[in-house]
């Protein structure tokens, strides 16, 4: 899709935001608050699919989520890379968060949008190329939030938006040290 065509699909979008139910938001809050002690385990399941770097990713019951490389990194370019995944998923887990805040508040959204960055350094390809001393992963993330919504001064967004950040549970999993381990079935 062409950057002119995503834009006219965005704009299509916009033209029919449709919002969350402000009753259903308030009765998932109150459970919420009554047994706050509850984490909820969430699985994914990834499958190598045997073309180059094209992955299938399973959530659930829902349809394979594809995640692939671009032909620089010797992939099909059919699908985000895992770092972009990652990224679309910060952005979405976002604007979650700044569009159940905004109903919560009785504000009316017209429109949201997330725009995600990051810088990474990928010259030790996966462990077989430079493997000096260095970060390996995104070393920075820069997000910005395009916000249109009724009922909200432009300091009542910026207290929206840092809120939002606050309790992004995908934003705070890449700013915080979260144990990760790796083992062989």
């Amino acid at each position: 899709m062409s950057a002119q065509a995503a834009k006219e699909t965005a704009r299509e979008i916009v033209q029919t935001f449709e919002t969350i139910d402000a009753g259903a938001l308030k009765a998932l809050s109150e459970r919420g608050r009554a047994d706050p002690s509850v984490v909820k385990t969430v699985r994914a399941r990834t499958v190598a699919e045997g073309r180059r770097f094209r992955h299938l990713n399973y959530v659930r019951n829902l349809d394979a989520h594809i995640v692939d490389e671009p032909p620089a990194l010797l992939g099909d370019d059919t699908a985000p890379n895992p770092t972009e995944a990652l990224l679309a998923a910060l952005g979405t887990c976002v604007a979650v968060g700044l569009q159940a805040n905004a109903v919560a508040r009785g504000w009316t959204v017209r429109s949201i949008e997330i725009e995600s960055e990051g810088d990474i350094n990928i010259t030790s390809v996966w462990g077989t190329g430079d493997l000096s001393e260095k970060p390996v992963g995104l070393t920075s993330v820069r997000l910005k939030a395009h916000l249109e919504i009724d009922g909200a001064s432009a300091a009542e967004l910026d207290e929206l938006v840092a809120h939002a950040a606050q309790w992004s549970p995908v934003l705070n999993t890449v700013k915080s040290p979260v144990p990760v381990t790796l083992a062989r079935a």
